[in-house]
């Protein structure tokens, strides 16, 4: 994948004129202009907003000397770059329709509503999304089993369901970037050529304080709520229709079990899943009174629930393929538009320019986690912004004399933090549709997504946490320029 990005910067510079930095700056202004202004005060569906910003870079492509074919060609060559991506959105969505059909998110519910009370709801609902995503190294994979099991326990609850979806992301988000099992985690520390723990080591530093600070804020937000206990009625006439529909018992929990194991002995997220699935299906048709055809057609179309109670029926009557379609079709776009940005070298020329500008080791790493920001915004994917954000700043990290793992770090930071929060990125798409809440409402929520990289700026700047290689030691806010000369 490295390669790509590398190949594809020279092919850009042998076939056609690069841009100038100006010419990048407003190249990709008019994309940010254009969605943000466009979602937030035009109310334009996404969809349309990034088409727009393609023909947008496209045109200012054009201007460069690349013709339709190669705008074309660097089209699909973002595409393919996402693929994995898009092949777990199918799984995804069958994953949800088959454990909804053998009860397993309605066993989940059902259990749920006796042992979690709104005071500690919030809290409880982190730290249970943090320790799946730890152990199985996936953040969607939390996010469509736990997290919408929680979705629903919420607005069981009366919670607001932007809140809770905000505690679901930042305890995927943790378990992510943490978990030694986490393919970003692994990229990161790939990219910059560092040791697994040395990378998760330095993590901490940052990390820790910064989940400290979250649990709190959901600690505390949730004694807002304390007082929205369901009655003992409310309570018995949600089991009761939850039994009408299916029939619960602990055996509806084996698939998210099956899940877990297999993800725990880093199996490959797609055997996993589809692991799962087979089981969820075979319990369906031997415990749920379900024909073999009605949940096949259900992995397609989605499951449909009937219990006579509307939060029921909204929380049942999703999954399915169909279900992730319209996320599909957003990160293909999103994709499209990235791989153009891409070759025609509008983001690195942009960011190159910036680089010039840096004078001290705190600046250089608050740059790095930026362009993780930024590049998620230009290209749509956290696994191509890794990669980008490594090539980029790898050379300078090593001319500051920072260790190794102190580029991993700002990397994870940068990039895998902010992708749930962008919609048009391959993971905002997902929990969209997943949960039925754009990045846009539970953004502010999301605690640990934005105060992680903010505090890790602010330590940075503070001189706590800066880990140089052995034996060169240099001043807090040494200028870069003083050590290139050296």
């Amino acid at each position: 994948m490295g390669a790509a990005f590398s190949s594809s910067g020279r092919e850009s510079m042998e076939e056609s004129q690069e841009p100038s930095f100006l010419h990048s700056l407003i190249c990709f202004g008019g994309v940010i202009v254009t969605v943000i202004s466009g979602m937030l005060w035009l109310g334009i569906n996404l969809h349309s907003l990034l088409v727009i910003a393609l023909v947008w870079v496209a045109g200012h492509s054009s201007r460069l000397g690349f013709s339709f074919q190669k705008i074309k060609s660097a089209m699909i060559s973002g595409i393919e770059k996402g693929l994995g991506a898009i092949f777990i959105f199918f799984l995804i969505g069958i994953l949800v329709a088959s454990l909804i059909e053998s009860g397993t998110i309605g066993g989940l519910v059902y259990y749920g509503l006796d042992l979690l009370h709104p005071t500690f709801f919030l809290p409880a609902g982190l730290v249970l999304c943090s320790l799946m995503s730890l152990a199985t190294g996936t953040a969607w994979g939390t996010i469509a089993t736990i997290g919408v099991v929680l979705m629903g326990l919420g607005g069981a609850l009366g919670i607001p369901l932007a809140l809770v979806a905000g505690m679901v992301v930042s305890g995927a988000s943790f378990g992510d970037k943490m978990s030694p099992v986490s393919d970003t985690t692994n990229l990161a520390a790939m990219v910059a050529d560092t040791d697994l723990y040395s990378h998760i080591k330095s993590m901490l530093y940052t990390t820790v304080p910064t989940y400290i600070i979250s649990l709190i804020a959901f600690t505390l937000v949730g004694l807002y709520y304390s007082g929205q206990t369901l009655s003992a009625q409310e309570l018995l006439t949600l089991s009761q229709h939850l039994e009408i529909e299916f029939a619960i018992s602990p055996l509806t929990l084996l698939p998210l079990i099956v899940l877990l194991t297999l993800s725990l002995k880093r199996t490959a997220a797609e055997v996993s899943m589809l692991a799962s699935v087979v089981t969820a299906v075979v319990l369906a048709v031997a415990t749920q009174d379900r024909t073999f055809t009605e949940v096949l057609n259900s992995l397609y179309a989605g499951y449909v629930a009937d219990t006579g109670l509307e939060q029921l029926d909204t929380l049942l009557s999703r999954g399915g393929i169909t279900s992730m379609m319209s996320t599909m079709s957003l990160a293909l776009i999103a994709l499209s538009l990235g791989g153009i940005l891409d070759r025609a070298s509008f983001v690195r020329v942009l960011l190159s320019g910036v680089l010039k500008r840096i004078k001290r080791s705190a600046s250089l790493m608050a740059t790095t986690i930026g362009t993780g920001v930024v590049a998620n915004m230009s290209m749509g994917e956290g696994y191509l912004s890794i990669i980008f954000g490594g090539q980029i700043f790898k050379d300078s990290f090593e001319e500051d004399r920072l260790e190794k793992h102190m580029l991993s770090r700002c990397l994870e930071e940068g990039a895998t933090l902010s992708t749930s929060l962008i919609p048009w990125t391959t993971s905002g798409a997902f929990i969209t549709g997943v949960l039925g809440m754009s990045p846009l409402e539970f953004a502010p929520w999301a605690f640990f997504n934005y105060i992680n990289p903010l505090l890790s700026i602010g330590l940075a700047y503070m001189g706590f946490g800066i880990f140089r290689q052995q034996g060169f030691e240099t001043p807090r806010g040494t200028p870069l320029s003083s050590l290139k000369n050296e």
